[in-house]
């Protein structure tokens, strides 16, 4: 059977659940990823009102929708990341911003990321995904020269705050799929293996594989599902198109996600540098049978039109592994 597709609804959390069941439903998606913002999905509600679960479940059928997969990326941020600004106040609730003292934002968005656990155990889903936030991303450029300490630091402090909360996911039977991505204890492929390495390798924490976080790094996405082909617990479908041309720069120039002047960008999958047949064929290597979930953020194309486009490009591009009957017959010597 062919893997679902889902629409993650975490660039739609402007627009009422309801509507963007409803587009998503008429577009031919399978189900959605359902991101915990806006009022797609409130954790805190999830584990205190014993109607709510039930109610949005009910709202999905009602699509003919499916929910394989929630993401609290924004919550997720404030665990670990200093410092915590403006910017977390922007994303997080009120109730987890509360005074805004940085310690006391950080021990409630841990708090909120294990009822996550809680709550997607209620939805009957076995994967969240999200970010994790970073003491140390702030030192990418290693300038001011930074210790080796300060950087162990940062992935002992990493360890330190997720591990309770992995200790959650496990007592619900619940995965963290964390997505490898700019600005997290996890952006690259040695950044991962040592985050792996941090929390004992424990099964709770994964990966969500998305490659247009690889694309502008120059990065193989390919290799990075081969090599943490155990650790691929979800895949979201975002394209980058690259074009640095000797002006425009690989970290964006501080310019809008639109503006030409960009060494890349987001854009609709299937018109970027993504070399997904390939990727397709490594999922499938690995035996990933989740969902493959399209994540908007093409800031050149209506999402309205992108979307649904979405959607046909990728049943296009996606293609089952050979029957079992296939492989042995190939297999078979003379």
């Amino acid at each position: 059977m062919s893997r679902p597709v889902t629409l993650f609804t975490g660039q739609w959390a402007d627009m009422p659940f309801e509507e963007v069941c409803k587009l998503a439903a008429q577009w031919g998606y399978d189900g959605l990823e359902v991101a915990c913002s806006g009022d797609h999905f409130d954790v805190h509600r999830a584990v205190t009102e014993s109607d709510y679960v039930p109610d949005k479940l009910a709202q999905l059928e009602r699509h003919g929708l499916r929910v394989w997969t929630i993401s609290n990326h924004l919550v997720g941020q404030a665990v670990c990341d200093d410092p915590i600004d403006e910017r977390h106040r922007n994303i997080v609730p009120a109730r987890i911003w509360g005074d805004g003292s940085p310690e006391g934002v950080r021990q409630r968005a841990a708090a909120e990321m294990a009822d996550t656990a809680r709550a997607a155990a209620l939805l009957g889903v076995s994967t969240v995904v999200g970010f994790t936030g970073s003491k140390i991303w702030k030192y990418v450029a290693m300038f001011p020269p930074v210790s080796q300490e300060v950087i162990d630091d940062g992935y002992a402090d990493f360890a330190e705050r997720w591990n309770p909360i992995l200790d959650v996911f496990d007592a619900e039977g619940v995965r963290f799929a964390h997505e490898v991505h700019p600005s997290e204890i996890a952006y690259d492929y040695w950044t991962t293996r040592r985050a792996l390495d941090a929390v004992g390798n424990r099964p709770a924490f994964g990966l969500n594989w998305d490659p247009s976080h690889f694309i502008w790094q120059d990065l193989d996405p390919v290799g990075f599902i081969l090599d943490f082909a155990d650790r691929i617990y979800h895949v979201d479908c975002k394209d980058t198109r690259k074009r640095f041309d000797g002006r425009n720069g690989r970290l964006g120039s501080h310019l809008a996600w639109s503006d030409p002047r960009r060494g890349w960008d987001f854009v609709s999958t299937g018109h970027g540098d993504v070399p997904w047949e390939d990727c397709f064929r490594a999922l499938n290597s690995i035996g990933y049978d989740g969902p493959i979930s399209v994540e908007w953020e093409d800031a050149g194309m209506d999402r309205l039109r992108g979307a649904e486009e979405a959607v046909g490009v990728i049943r296009r591009m996606l293609f089952d592994k050979p029957a079992a009957a296939f492989d042995a017959a190939f297999s078979t010597k003379d």
